[in-house]
């Protein structure tokens, strides 16, 4: 992975913390001051305490994926330390989908009129689980990839030994 690559994906993931950290002071301050521009109804608390989880969940999969660029610029990816992190991005994929389901619970008694929204908002919520899935399945590929490195370094220790 280049310099340039990584320099560019970092501060990507900079930004994204760092707008995810003014996200959740706002919704914060919006709860504790009292200061709410709106009524103070109980689904838009409700919508603010989801956003300053689902902020949460975003700051583990930035962590995550800070860690893991840190493990490829080292040339150490295909560890067993990189399973930890990989884990963690799943994990933090699966709460948001978690997050955007109680979302469309909580605004689905304002669509009853049109139920199609909260259908919309449901399968938005599964398409999120897919990605989890999809990196699970590039975690199981991590696995495969750290298994054959492990072979090999055994079959070059063998063959040093012959040798």
């Amino acid at each position: 992975m280049g310099k340039l690559t990584v320099g560019a994906l970092r501060a990507v993931l900079m930004v994204v913390l760092a707008g995810t950290v003014f996200v959740q002071a706002a919704m914060a301050w919006t709860l504790v001051s009292g200061s709410d521009p709106e009524d103070g109804s109980l689904p838009l608390t409700a919508f603010r305490v989801i956003t300053i989880l689902g902020m949460v969940s975003v700051q583990v999969a930035v962590v995550c994926v800070w860690r893991l660029v840190a493990l490829v610029r080292r040339g150490t990816v295909f560890s067993h330390a990189a399973f930890r992190y990989v884990d963690g991005v799943i994990g933090a994929i699966a709460a948001a989908a978690l997050l955007w389901f109680a979302v469309t619970a909580v605004n689905a008694p304002g669509q009853r009129d049109d139920p199609g929204v909260t259908v919309i908002m449901g399968g938005i919520g599964v398409a999120i689980l897919g990605v989890a899935l999809i990196v699970l399945v590039l975690r199981m590929l991590l696995a495969q990839a750290v298994a054959r490195d492990v072979e090999a370094a055994q079959m070059q220790a063998e063959l040093d030994e012959v040798i």
